[in-house]
């Protein structure tokens, strides 16, 4: 039987599903969820990665989770440096 390693996007996917809310993405991140829309609702480098991952139904915000995994990949010091490891 072959054994292989999984993946720290399927870890993530299966954690949280295809969409993250505020507070998934706050718990992945270490940060408070008060926190984050603050940092989310100013331009900053943080905020121009995440926002193209960002998705409205109705009233409510949620993040696509593999666009965060790979917004987030391509620049790992805006999450100090491993927050998400």
């Amino acid at each position: 039987m072959e054994t292989r390693e999984i993946t720290e996007a399927e870890l993530i996917f299966r954690a949280y599903g295809s969409l993250m809310t505020y507070e998934d993405l706050a718990t992945y991140l270490k940060r408070s969820p008060d926190g984050l829309r603050i940092t989310l609702g100013r331009d900053n480098a943080l905020s121009r990665l995440l926002k193209p991952a960002r998705v409205k139904l109705g009233r409510r915000v949620y993040f696509r989770t593999l666009q965060v995994l790979a917004a987030l990949s391509s620049d790992s010091s805006l999450t100090g440096g491993g927050a998400h490891s």
